[in-house]
This record gives structure tokens, C-alpha cells and sequence, in this order.
């Protein structure tokens, strides 16, 4: 019954990311915990867990490896299809796994990445010798370190990109969220809750401009009532692969013809 289910929703995604002109993706946590890292509101989330005084150990997220899921993103980037994502996570996978850095938008951040307060350049922490132990972990609340590097550009401190509670979003990152929302005839919603704002409204913004959205995630989201479309009850690293076969398949059938 499960197969089946997979099959004939992934034919029907299928077909509909074909015949879209500007096909995007917004992604959340649930894409990232099946390469092990462990979301934050899931039953056994991090949030959660933290809140019960339960003791969290998290591998350093360079230590993790992207997963089918994030490269079947990838294959509809190359193939054409897949105009943006949309991004939720800051363990930086989309980007790792292949995804062009100029067809994101990391909404929340990247924690690999540091952002000149003064003139928003970008740097890698690689790249700036930025040592954690020594600076911190570059938080806009923290008091930086007379020690640490600045921006190589206009000399302005630099905080780290991830966007903790409480502090603005990213203007640039949010831009782009935004018109891309807009501009879709075609949303893929995987693997958030749709809870937290304000990336929980960008499928309404899109629905409302035209756009078709659908949601994939094993779990009831926020906008489950909401939206005109059914969720579509899998894993993103089941449905997306089988999703890509089908439309190579297409592709490989019309080449014949």
C-alpha cells in the first residue's frame, strides 16, 4: 500500500514539476534528520529535549553528509527544472550536496558562514581562520573579540549568519524568499512544520499569487487547513528520488519520439 502510494504521488509531482515554469522548493528540518542530524520541534527534537533538561550532544555539522533526498534537489537544479529553494536549515547540505549558492536563499543562515554587520559581505569561517574556541561562535548578542577578524572589506565586525530567536532575518535572504514565492507557478513544501515565522507564510504568498503548493512531510504541519492541496505523507528522501526517475524517464521517452 505504501509503495503504491509513493508511486502514484510521485507520477503526479512528476508532472507537475514538468510542466512548470518556475518550479521551487522550501525546505525545513525534516530534509536534514535523514542524514542523522535531529530536527528541533519533532517529538524528540532538540527544543523539546532542551525544555525537559534532557542534556543534547550534537555531532559538529560538518560531520554530516547529504542525503538522497538533498540529491535529488540537485538533479532538478541540473536538469533545469528546479528554479530556487528556499531554506530553513543552517547545516548548509543544499550548498554541500551541489545546490548553486546563487539558487538559495538560507533564511535562518549557515553556520559555516559569516556576514560583515556594516556591508552584509560574506566570508566562510574556513577562509577567515575564525577559530570558535577562541572567538566564540560569532552570535550578534556576544561581545566580539578584540582579537577576532574582520570584514576584509569595509573592516566591520562579523557575526555569524544563523539567525537566533529574537534577532532580524536577513534582509537579502528574505528578499529573495519572497519574490520567488511570488514568482512560482509551483511550491514543494518538504519537511517543515510550517510553525515558525516568517517562513510559515511563504506558501500562503505563493498560493495566492497563482502558484500550486504541496506539502511533503510524514507529519501534520501548520498549514495543513490552510492550503487548497493535500500533504503528501512521506519521507523527502523516498518521494523526491522516485519523483526524479519519473521524469527522467519522460525525458529519456521523449527523446525517442
Amino acid at each position: 500500500m505504501k509503495k503504491r502510494y509513493l508511486e502514484v504521488k510521485a507520477r503526479f509531482i512528476a508532472e507537475k514539476i514538468s510542466q512548470a515554469k518556475h518550479f521551487i522548493a522550501l525546505t525545513g528540518a525534516g530534509i536534514s534528520t535523514e542524514s542523522g542530524i535531529p530536527d528541533y520541534r519533532g517529538d524528540n527534537g532538540i527544543y523539546k529535549s532542551k525544555a525537559q533538561g534532557k542534556e543534547v550532544k550534537v555531532k559538529p555539522l560538518e560531520e554530516f553528509e547529504p542525503n538522497p533526498a538533498h540529491y535529488a534537489l540537485v538533479r532538478l537544479q541540473d536538469l533545469g527544472l528546479l528554479k530556487f529553494i528556499i531554506s530553513q536549515n543552517i547545516d548548509g547540505l543544499h550548498i554541500k550536496s551541489g545546490i548553486k549558492e546563487s539558487l538559495i536563499a538560507e533564511i535562518h543562515g549557515n553556520y559555516s558562514i559569516l556576514k560583515c554587520i556594516e556591508c552584509d559581505s560574506r566570508f566562510t569561517k574556513k577562509e577567515m581562520n575564525w577559530d570558535n574556541e577562541k572567538y566564540g561562535w560569532g552570535a550578534r548578542s556576544a561581545e566580539p573579540s578584540p582579537e577576532q577578524p574582520n570584514c576584509q572589506n569595509c573592516g566591520g565586525r562579523l557575526i555569524s549568519s544563523i539567525v537566533n530567536f529574537g534577532e532580524p532575518m536577513p534582509e537579502k535572504e528574505m528578499k529573495l524568499a519572497k519574490e520567488h514565492s511570488k514568482k512560482c507557478d509551483l511550491m514543494l513544501v518538504i519537511g517543515t512544520s510550517l510553525r515558525v515565522a516568517p517562513a510559515n507564510t511563504l506558501p500562503s504568498i505563493a498560493e495566492k499569487n497563482g502558484a500550486e503548493v504541496f506539502i511533503i512531510n510524514l507529519k501534520p504541519t501548520g498549514l495543513d487547513n490552510i492550503l487548497k492541496n493535500e500533504r503528501i505523507k512521506a519521507k523527502a528522501g523516498e518521494i523526491l528520488p522516485l519523483i526524479v526517475n519519473y521524469i527522467e524517464e519522460n525525458i529519456e521517452k521523449d527523446s525517442k519520439t
